[in-house]
């Protein structure tokens, strides 16, 4: 975990340097309804009610993702779990890539703090929607 300036005081930043970049730079995102490029595969999953929604976009190609965008409503962790789990899905067959659980994300962001794990859940739960939708409409 990395210290933060707040007011001329060291603050504990509960999270990894992994997470703070992925949060402040986050890969692959989506800035408008939906990418600007061709895709295959969509999944929503969450609740605004809740306040974490997370929408993945993948473009597969010779059973491999090839592409990857999504769009989430949610806090750093929700954000930071999306963002990694673009780049971790890129180019990866996608048999692999529905193997992919919250512990591997969890693991490639360094930790989350145990009352976001959920936001993790969340991403890898998108992206199963989004190999399903793909399944359905081109396999």
């Amino acid at each position: 975990m990395s210290n933060i300036d707040v007011k001329g005081n060291k603050q504990n930043w509960m999270y990894s340097d992994i997470v703070k970049d992925h949060f402040f730079n986050p890969r692959n995102i989506v800035e408008k309804d939906s990418p600007n490029w061709v895709y295959n595969g969509m999944g929503e999953v969450g609740s605004p009610a809740c306040g974490d929604v997370m929408k993945i976009w993948i473009l597969v190609e010779d059973n491999r993702i090839k592409k990857c965008g999504w769009k989430t409503f949610g806090c750093a962790s929700a954000i930071a779990s999306t963002s990694i789990l673009s780049e971790m899905i890129i180019g990866m067959e996608i048999e692999r890539a529905e193997k992919i659980g919250p512990g591997d994300i969890v693991e490639k962001l360094g930790g989350l703090p145990d009352n976001k794990i959920h936001c993790s859940v969340l991403g890898d739960q998108a992206l199963r929607k989004a190999i399903i939708n793909f399944k359905e409409e081109y396999a």
